[in-house]
């Protein structure tokens, strides 16, 4: 068994001959660029080598266990999967075509912020001609920057992913893809029987797709994380200083130049506004109840239902926290707190709600947007239960 308590440092462009890529790029138009990163996603996920196909085998076995899954998530929840019309169907697909899908499901929340260091340098009020030089510089590279790590990002998530719901973004799809390759793949790495994880990652994307299908809950997210990377500052000099720091006379100098390059972080200029410390403490109460309502469920449905629930369940928990930094780099560029502390206290929210009302007052979460939880409520759950008690 590996020790994923150590992670590679996430290089979001390792094996990408940046130069080369950052050269044709600039030479498109702006619109291709999003091209470039499903190519990219693509590249990622894979390794470079062909993807064979899902095996028709598992395609059947997987469809057998997400039928017993679906009815064990709708008796408990008493929540529908079927989302504007359409029923909800588990589809095992190859690391290639989650990356891609993935990659245009999240494209309204990645791309705004190739747009950031465009802001800087229209923001920018001084003449000096160095500073012109490097925000026209900027404002050049950030849509190309975005585009690969956007790609590089989801082609890593590619290579780990279960299911689509590892990161809790609502999808307008009812198709839901699990990926059998990285579930085999854990199930040998921690010895995992491998029938009992398939069915547990079926009962966990279907009871979360049953929570962000819910209309007022998927607007009331995704209207947070969109807000959420708009409302990025911008720092103009954050190129300027890496790259003044460079000495080009010095031939280690290009490696350091494609360092620099290739920290996202510093070509997109993004630097956490106040905007974006109010909206925090919103986006991860919500994460953090929704993240304690599914665990709840899986709670209830599994412990009769997976014979070796608790193994699965204890690996899995350990495993969502110690992720890598390709993971963490998402989850901060979207405003996504998605560390143990936040779990615990899902945890802790939905127990307290069960031992003070009930699953039938747990189930009251997702009524309407005025059962949400307050930031303040999801540490006092019996301050939210007052709450919505009383008559509106």
């Amino acid at each position: 068994m590996s020790d994923p308590d150590s992670p590679e440092e996430f290089n979001p462009f390792k094996g990408i001959p940046i130069f080369g890529d950052l050269g044709k790029l600039f030479s498109q138009q702006a619109s291709s660029t999003w091209e470039t990163a499903r190519q990219i996603a693509v590249a990622v996920a894979t390794e470079g080598e062909s993807e064979p196909n899902v095996d028709p085998a598992d395609r059947i076995a997987i469809d057998e266990l997400a039928r017993v899954a679906e009815l064990q998530v709708a008796n408990a929840t008493g929540l529908s999967t079927t989302r504007d019309g359409q029923a909800a169907s588990i589809v095992p697909v190859t690391r290639s075509r989650w990356a891609i899908t993935t990659l245009d499901a999240y494209q309204n929340l990645l791309e705004p912020l190739g747009s950031v260091s465009s802001q800087a340098e229209e923001e920018e009020t001084s003449f000096d001609p160095a500073q012109a030089m490097f925000g026209q510089i900027m404002k050049m590279v950030g849509p190309v920057m975005m585009s690969m790590t956007a790609g590089s990002m989801v082609g890593n998530l590619a290579g780990r992913s279960l299911g689509q719901y590892d990161l809790p973004i609502p999808r307008d799809s009812s198709e839901l893809m699990i990926i059998p390759a990285n579930i085999d793949a854990l199930a040998d790495e921690w010895s995992l029987d491998s029938a009992d994880l398939r069915l547990w990652v079926c009962l966990n994307e279907l009871t979360h797709h049953a929570v962000l299908s819910i209309p007022h809950v998927s607007r009331r997210l995704n209207g947070l994380l969109a807000e959420y990377v708009r409302s990025f500052d911008t720092d103009p000099a954050a190129l300027e200083n890496r790259l003044s720091d460079l000495d080009l006379s010095d031939p280690d100098s290009l490696n350091s130049l494609q360092s620099v390059l290739g920290d996202p972080e510093v070509i997109l200029g993004a630097v956490q506004s106040p905007a974006q410390r109010v909206l925090l403490p919103h986006i991860t109460a919500l994460v953090t109840v929704i993240a304690g309502y599914v665990d709840w469920t899986m709670d209830s449905i599994g412990r009769g239902l997976i014979g070796s629930y608790q193994q699965l369940s204890e690996a899995l928990r350990r495993r969502r926290v110690t992720t890598g930094a390709a993971d963490r780099f998402i989850e901060r560029l979207l405003g996504l707190e998605l560390a143990q502390d936040q779990y615990d206290r899902g945890t802790a929210f939905a127990s307290g709600v069960v031992e003070r009302a009930g699953a039938e007052g747990l189930a009251r979460l997702w009524r309407s947007e005025r059962e949400l939880p307050t930031p303040a409520e999801v540490d006092a759950p019996g301050l939210w239960l007052a709450r919505i008690d009383l008559p509106e």
